[in-house]
């Protein structure tokens, strides 16, 4: 059984973990504890992707719009990280993050070498399904009911992805400049699938979002995963869109995570 090792972080409320994945992958997992006790129905809970860079600031956008008494409910954080502890370790998220694609599928890279493994999203469901939640669910009283994941660029394929081929797991997902590019737009004929068979058997949530700087391709394919969710409005699905003016492809990131607990509660 896959267990969560404690580590000292920065402060008596902010908790780091080692974990290791059933298929052998080491994670580092970081927990921003509530200081309020949690509401009837459990903690709410946000899990968030390339925990290394966006952790810190989402759980301080949370911690300040959860203050008493005017505040939303307490909100359980996780950021999901890697050892190396590098903001965007690319090596780790291409290979989490990613949908499987065939050979010439993919662009050359800007700096000309080849592409990291990747295509394990599959795994990294598994990861966060079997593994991270059933852990977390044993130290915090959890609301299975308000469960979100939010990525970034290919974080945000990746949140995409999951809504589509494991819509059992989260109620609000979040997907922040999403790498709608990858594998020939592959996500896209994930979503048409999803589409053509949702029965709407319950709420689900959607924020995608992009900084109005960003490339072109960046643009249409955020445009593009949005409207084909929005298709699904009278199936039970909630999908909202939001353009920040003058943010680039990373200066919106604080703009996309303050909007976290708003949406949460959406």
């Amino acid at each position: 059984m896959t267990t969560m090792t404690k580590k000292p972080y920065v402060s008596e409320t902010y908790f780091e973990y080692a974990m290791t994945s059933h298929n052998q992958l080491d994670y580092r997992i970081l927990i921003a504890n509530p200081t309020d006790a949690p509401p009837e129905e459990g903690y709410a809970v946000i899990y968030v992707l390339d925990g290394d860079a966006l952790f810190p600031t989402l759980a301080e956008a949370v911690k300040l719009q959860t203050r008493k008494p005017k505040g939303y409910e307490p909100i359980l954080v996780i950021g999901i990280g890697y050892p190396s502890k590098e903001p965007f370790d690319m090596e780790r998220r291409c290979n989490d993050f990613t949908l499987p694609v065939s050979e010439g599928k993919l662009p050359p890279r800007p700096d000309g070498t080849p592409w990291p493994p990747n295509g394990k999203a599959n795994e990294f469901l598994d990861f966060i399904e079997h593994d991270l939640m059933p852990a977390v669910s044993k130290e915090w009283p959890i609301n299975k009911k308000k469960q979100a994941v939010v990525g970034h660029s290919l974080g945000g394929l990746f949140t995409l992805y999951a809504l589509c081929a494991r819509p059992h797991l989260f109620s609000h997902l979040v997907a922040g400049s999403p790498s709608v590019w990858w594998a020939d737009n592959a996500i896209l004929n994930e979503i048409k699938k999803f589409t053509e068979t949702w029965n709407g058997q319950h709420a689900l949530h959607l924020l995608v979002t992009i900084g109005a700087n960003e490339l072109p391709d960046m643009l249409e394919g955020a445009a593009q995963a949005a409207e084909h969710m929005k298709r699904l409005s009278d199936k039970n699905v909630h999908t909202h869109y939001v353009k920040f003016d003058e943010e680039d492809h990373v200066s919106v990131l604080p703009c996309m995570l303050s909007r976290l607990p708003r949406f949460l509660n959406s």
